[in-house]
């Protein structure tokens, strides 16, 4: 036991500590910044959104309104000659064409035929998956827009050719001011107001998309919008602006989990991830850039509540027109909110210091209005354990991982990059992971086995060393044994010869083990004393007892000649160890080959 202890001891020691296995802890952060970590497991689940309205934009032709169109000049020419205005015929347009453009309905009058164009609006936001078979959340105003600004809409975009056409109308009697930016620019107003007021929209339909990649194409060109199905809404900011949608024919999609209220607070830092429009809509980016969400952080700065007593958290996190939906994340990766709106300056520009989340509180309570209960489908399990590989440098044990999320969500936006980049690493002899522990417990064990046999070896080794010679007698015939027992008798005792060997053998007749048939005779000693073994008055004996010893003579030649009765003596029973120790002799001596 001393010996398997020392050796565990030494193995302890010996043995470094065991790795963490690949898979331990897997939803344990890696050592890398925590936007790092947060953006590469939420971005597969936040998605670009779109809504697109088609319509049938229809506006009359126009006519000037010669009555009015004099009386304005005649205005014009007394304005110049009380001196309110310049009398250069610049300043005369500019000031007639303000008038106008102030009052459009009593200049320019409606008249036929009507012109049409078939019209398209809509705008982007962001959306994420809440359940793996396709249910997404995203705020309420990313999906439908009020009458009054759909209108605007369709204006801005459908009438720009017509408002051309007719300012050029106008103005091409003018001489050389038509070519004046300033002229132009009040007489395309004019044209804007009168356009958008009479213009009718006719088979007005709504759609609703997300963008999706193609098996194997990554976040690129070859995204394509998917057809979405609106569940419900809310209303919009400053009310509970809430959206959920349906993508049909989705599974194992990867999903982003619900966090609380509570896991937040003043001072916290907030993560928001989406797509900003100055990036979607500018034409400096690539498709597969503008396909991949932004994350911006910044502090929780307060909780508001709006007049209908909706809450609000205020952060100091960067936002942007098409973040509107976009997930709002505690460090610990869970959603504690949805961005829905900032701040606007008196000239409509936003403030990206100052935005507004819908707490995730709302969410659920929107959610649990339609039966709809987040989950995470393995997809999103096994992504995330090989994304905490990956940035442990385990690109081993990565890979596998990465290779399942490809076959169980073949449209994975992000896991092909992945893949490729862990076989990279692998190739380079950047791979750390870490060997199974079954295997560092059979190389423990092997360590400890063979520290055990070593110290056992060694301890037999030096036991032989130290070990004290036998104390031993020749016999005749047979090497070295140990002396008879009449050598060994205590202190004071005579000490016993051997008897002389007989004449003819051995102790006797020689049988075949060299001390006769038997050893040392059928009785040893005797029950009696010597008298009935071979030392004793056996027929064939060759010793005569002595007719007189003399007086004072050697007892002990009495006894080496077999004429020797010992007396009765106290200490008998060393007598009768004595006895056993010769029988035990006399059966070792028997059992040794003749001739050694």
């Amino acid at each position: 036991m001393r010996v398997a202890a020392g050796a565990a001891v030494v193995a302890a020691v010996m043995l470094p500590a065991l790795p963490a296995a690949a898979d331990d802890s897997p939803d344990e952060r890696p050592d890398v910044p925590v936007g790092t970590w947060l953006a590469a497991r939420t971005q597969p689940a936040v998605q670009l959104t779109s809504f697109t309205y088609t319509a049938t934009v229809s506006v009359p032709s126009n006519t000037i309104n010669e009555v009015a169109y004099n009386q304005i000049v005649q205005e014009a020419v007394t304005a110049v000659q009380s001196g309110k205005i310049s009398s250069d015929e610049r300043s005369i347009g500019k000031w007639v064409f303000q008038q106008i453009a102030a009052n459009v309905d009593t200049y320019v009058s409606s008249t036929t035929p009507m012109r049409t164009v078939e019209a398209e609006v809509g705008g982007m936001c962001t959306g994420w998956w809440v359940t793996p078979d396709g249910y997404m959340v995203t705020g309420a105003h990313c999906v439908q827009i009020g009458e009054t600004e759909l209108s605007q809409l369709f204006a801005q975009q459908a009438l720009a050719k017509f408002n051309k056409k007719d300012a050029k109308e106008i103005i091409s009697g003018l001489g050389d001011l038509r070519n004046d930016e300033e002229i132009v620019k009040l007489a395309q107003q004019i044209y804007v107001t009168f356009n958008s007021t009479h213009m009718q929209l006719s088979n007005l339909k709504q759609s609703l998309s997300v963008m999706q990649s193609l098996p194997g194409g990554g976040v690129d060109k070859t995204a394509k919008a998917v057809p979405a199905e609106l569940v419900s809404v809310g209303e919009s900011y400053p009310g509970k602006d809430f959206a959920l949608l349906k993508v049909n024919g989705q599974q194992n999609l990867p999903t982003v989990p619900l966090g609380d209220d509570a896991d937040v607070r003043t001072g916290d830092t907030l993560y928001i991830s989406g797509f900003p429009g100055l990036v979607t809509n500018t034409p400096f980016f690539s498709l597969e850039s503008k396909l991949e969400p932004a994350l911006t952080e910044g502090p929780y700065n307060a909780k508001r509540t709006t007049q209908t007593g909706v809450p609000y958290i205020q952060t100091q996190a960067p936002s942007y027109h098409g973040n509107s939906g976009g997930p709002v994340f505690s460090k610990d990766g869970k959603v504690i909110g949805m961005l829905i709106a900032g701040t606007v300056s008196e000239g409509g520009e936003a403030s990206e210091s100052e935005s507004f989340v819908l707490p995730v509180g709302i969410i659920k309570e929107k959610l649990g209005e339609k039966n709809v209960k987040p989950a995470q489908a393995v997809t999103t399990t096994r992504y995330n354990e090989a994304l905490n590989d990956y940035f442990r440098r385990y690109y081993s044990a990565a890979l596998p991982k990465f290779r399942e999320v490809q076959a169980l969500f073949p449209n994975h936006p992000y896991v092909a990059k992945y893949i490729s980049e862990s076989q990279q690493a692998i190739s380079a002899g950047k791979d750390e992971t870490p060997k199974p522990i079954l295997m560092w417990v059979l190389i423990g064990g092997g360590v400890l086995l063979l520290l055990v046999l070593a110290a056992v070896l060694v301890k037999v080794l030096r036991g032989r060393r130290t070990r004290p010679p036998a104390i031993i007698s020749p016999q005749p015939g047979y090497g070295a044994v140990q002396p008879p027992p009449w050598q060994q008798l205590p202190a004071g005792q005579a000490q016993l010869s051997p008897p002389v060997q007989p004449a003819h053998g051995a102790y006797g007749h020689s049988g075949p083990d060299g001390y006769g048939s038997d050893g040392y005779g059928p009785g040893g000693y005797g029950a009696g004393g010597y008298a009935a073994g071979p030392y004793g008055s056996a027929p064939d004996a060759q010793f005569q007892q002595p007719p007189h010893p003399q007086q004072g003579g050697d007892q002990t030649r009495a006894v080496r000649y077999g004429q020797f009765a010992p007396p009765s003596d106290p200490r008998s029973g060393q007598v009768a160890d004595l006895e056993r120790q010769v029988a035990d002799l006399q059966r070792r001596l028997g059992d040794q080959p003749p001739n050694s």
